[in-house]
Parts: structure tokens; C-alpha cells; sequence
């Protein structure tokens, strides 16, 4: 499977960058993952909605720009699907069996995702009614794909 994962800013810490390294080693047996970070806008804390909107139309172009074509889009986001970790381990499963190997994982910024983005997903996965940073976003995402490998593969996992 070929998994990229877009999305939007860098991350500084060291302790998040540790993680999604480790998981990434981790999942390198099972798929081929590639994380695409594009560039965030900057916005001050006080935006009205309208520059909110324009904020996240300048990210959701530069995400966009990266999808490809034939692709499974999946999209994270509150308002989305939520899966157990066994129904979202069957879901990818399912993509493998019916030749949708290429999956395209999106992640939003701070103030979310652009309607557009949201509305080329094949998939709009939630992973809690939580707002998490979108930066923890991507290791907790990890972790779940490989978890879900695990489960596919009926090997052994932590609970």
C-alpha cells in the first residue's frame, strides 16, 4: 500500500517528530508512507470568519495540489465517520482488496479544513468529537494505520 499524508505546517517539537519517525519505521513492512507537510498560513488569533475562510481556501488549494489522481482521499475531520480501530483496520483492508492502494490522508490546520477539501474526500474519518492539535494529529493518525496493519496481519499489538 502507498500512504501519503498531507498536511498543513511543520512540526517543531522533538518529541512528536520521535514519534511519527518511530511509526513510520514501524509501518515501513507494511505500506509506503510519505508525509507531505505545505505551508501553513499565518494568521493572527483574532480573525474575522471571512479571513478565517480565506486562510483555509489558500491551504486547502495547496493540499489539493497534492492529491493524486485515482486515489483514495480521506479526510480527517470532527464532523467526519468514526471508526473502531477493528473497522477502520477492515476499511483500509477493504481498500487493499478492491486495488485502492493509494491512499491520500488529509490533515488540516489550526482552523480546519477548506469545504472544497472536505468535499473531494472518499472518506471523511473523525477520530473523536475532540479537537486535538493538528500537529499530534499526525502521530496519533500513524499509530492507528499501523494498528491497523496489525490487526490485518492478525499480529500481535498492545491494547
Amino acid at each position: 500500500m502507498n500512504i501519503r499524508i498531507i498536511c498543513v505546517g511543520k512540526i517543531k517539537e522533538k518529541y512528536l517528530t520521535q514519534g511519527i519517525s518511530e511509526y513510520i519505521k514501524r509501518l515501513s513492512r507494511y505500506a509506503k508512507v510519505e508525509i507531505i507537510e505545505v505551508e501553513d498560513e499565518k494568521a493572527p488569533e483574532t480573525l474575522s470568519p471571512s479571513e478565517e475562510d480565506i486562510v483555509k481556501q489558500k491551504e486547502g488549494a495547496r493540499i489539493s495540489r497534492h492529491f493524486r489522481d485515482g486515489s483514495v482521499k480521506i479526510v480527517l475531520a470532527i464532523e467526519g465517520k468514526a471508526y473502531t480501530s477493528e473497522e477502520f483496520s477492515a476499511k483500509l483492508h477493504q481498500y487493499g482488496l478492491s486495488g485502492q492502494s493509494q491512499l491520500d490522508f488529509v490533515i488540516g490546520g489550526s482552523l480546519g479544513l477548506d469545504p472544497t477539501v472536505v468535499k473531494q474526500a472518499d472518506l471523511v474519518l473523525s477520530f473523536s468529537k475532540m479537537t486535538f492539535p493538528h500537529q499530534l494529529m499526525r502521530l496519533i493518525l500513524l499509530e492507528q494505520i499501523y494498528r491497523a496493519f496489525k490487526i490485518i496481519k492478525g499480529e500481535p499489538y498492545h491494547k
